[in-house]
């Protein structure tokens, strides 16, 4: 008997065919590499908080120096003195006083007292005096009285200083006098020449006569009431921009000296208000003028550097939108093109001292991740970049168990590198603004400010709720020129 054959007709055979061809395929398919699966991601977001407010920025206070340079004309100073010392100047109305010296005087201002300076603070008078006198004398063992009248230049020597307490200090020493009209005496109708006897008689009264001038000119000689004039000018908040409702405001708290020096016929001196400037915004801030002064500090030196913080602000809605501009749409390869993302928007908020960045994500990995920065001032080019940019804890975490080759990008390092907001112009514009309110300003009649920006150094950028505060120091030189004083 023969074996059955197979009975293999022309339509089964390609039936089977296309069945062992599909099961072929599917092997290889599933040998083969497979396409990478989208990921969706999902960390938590970190919280936003912020340790300052802009309050606190504008509010910060930098330590200054005010200079106050003053000039006095050896003319002035002679003005000043003939005005407080006129008519009678010194008298001695006892006869016995002074060990019974049986002496009696009047002084007079003369003419105009003159005066000469020279160095270590040292002036030099010459006070014209016209002087009755009425001395008693024994004569045959009775004591009998005469008067006399003589005129003569007393010469004396003052070394000047201000004490703490504001009040004028003077050590005046006596250098002889100079006769004008020496001093006579009538006796029997014959003049007769006591210069001999009065002489020592005024040589044993000058150290009186100085300790005198000297409680004079403590009692008379003001200071306090020009400088706290100065004080309360000074203190006066001062509009730096009308844009931005930005005011200058000096808070000193110590007055500062330096020793008095003389070049030719005038006199020199440096008042230092040391305190503290700051910058705010809004209405112009109520100041109480002030009653008193803080002692008087004596120093060989004064710095003429003052500095205050130029705020340069960035708010995260106007970095969101620069940001988004420079790299939303952008697409970014992995994995020599395996993987493929493209960021679809950002965002931007603060936490601490960090700016956090939120990206959004399309392709290879969906979603939202969140990255960390240090944001500073970069002097170079003038804007408010970022430092130290990595992915959040959480984000990082996550990637590691669901995308690791996201980490081996170079997504980081971009954004790090070119995610920046220029804050240059408005910088400028504080500087300009700044400068032209110091320059030979008058701020009331006989005081001049005068300032000048020598420098603009960074300081740091501060995260508040509402926006990236960058603060620049502006450092240079400020005086207050007084007329007159």
């Amino acid at each position: 008997m023969e074996p059955p054959r197979l009975n293999l007709s022309r339509s089964g055979s390609t039936h089977r065919i296309v069945c062992l061809a599909w099961i072929i395929w599917l092997t290889l398919q599933a040998c083969g590499p497979k396409p990478p699966s989208s990921v969706t991601a999902r960390p938590s977001a970190p919280k936003a908080a912020y340790s300052v407010t802009k309050m606190d920025v504008l509010n910060e206070k930098f330590l200054s120096t005010v200079n106050v340079p003053v000039t006095i004309s050896l003319s002035d100073v002679e003005r000043q003195l003939n005005t407080q010392v006129t008519g009678l100047v010194y008298e001695d109305n006892s006869l016995t006083d002074n060990d019974n010296d049986q002496f009696l005087t009047k002084v007079w201002k003369r003419d105009v007292i003159r005066v000469q300076a020279q160095q270590d603070s040292v002036f030099h008078f010459r006070v014209p005096l016209k002087i009755w006198a009425k001395a008693g004398m024994k004569i045959l063992g009775f004591m009998q009285y005469q008067e006399t009248e003589f005129e003569l230049d007393l010469k004396f020597a003052t070394r000047f200083s201000i004490d703490s307490d504001w009040s004028v200090n003077t050590r005046t020493t006596a250098q002889g006098y100079d006769w004008v009209r020496r001093p006579v005496l009538k006796i029997a109708g014959f003049e007769v020449p006591v210069t001999r006897i009065i002489g020592p008689i005024i040589d044993r009264n000058l150290g009186r006569i100085t300790e005198t001038l000297d409680q004079e000119v403590r009692k008379k000689v003001d200071l306090k009431t020009p400088v706290l004039k100065i004080w309360n000018t000074v203190r006066e908040p001062y509009l730096v921009s009308e844009k931005y409702r930005t005011w200058l405001q000096v808070v000193p708290n110590r007055v500062l000296i330096t020793p008095f020096r003389f070049e030719g016929n005038f006199i020199r001196t440096t008042i230092g208000l040391e305190g503290y400037t700051l910058t705010q915004t809004g209405p112009k801030p109520e100041v109480k003028p002030a009653t008193a002064l803080p002692n008087l500090v004596v120093t060989p030196k004064i710095t003429e550097q003052f500095k205050v913080g130029l705020l340069c602000e960035a708010s995260y809605r106007e970095a969101a939108q620069l940001a988004a501009a420079e790299f939303v749409g952008k697409e970014y390869t992995f994995q020599d093109g395996k993987y493929k993302v493209t960021l679809t928007d950002i965002d931007l908020y603060g936490q601490t001292d960090n700016l956090i960045i939120k990206a959004g994500l399309q392709g290879s990995l969906n979603g939202d991740i969140y990255l960390r920065g240090y944001p500073y001032f970069d002097p170079q080019t003038r804007t408010i970049s970022l430092r130290n940019l990595t992915y959040d804890f959480e984000t990082r975490n996550f990637l590691h168990r669901t995308a690791n080759w996201f980490l081996q990008g170079t997504l980081t390092r971009t954004l790090e590198k070119q995610l920046s907001f220029p804050v240059g112009d408005q910088i400028d514009e504080a500087r300009k603004s700044l400068e032209t309110r110091l320059a030979n300003n008058p701020i009331t009649k006989g005081v001049i400010l005068n300032g000048k920006i020598d420098q603009i150094s960074p300081d740091q950028v501060y995260l508040t709720a509402q926006s990236l505060l960058g603060v620049v120091f502006a450092s240079g030189r400020m005086n207050v020129r007084v007329d007159g004083l």
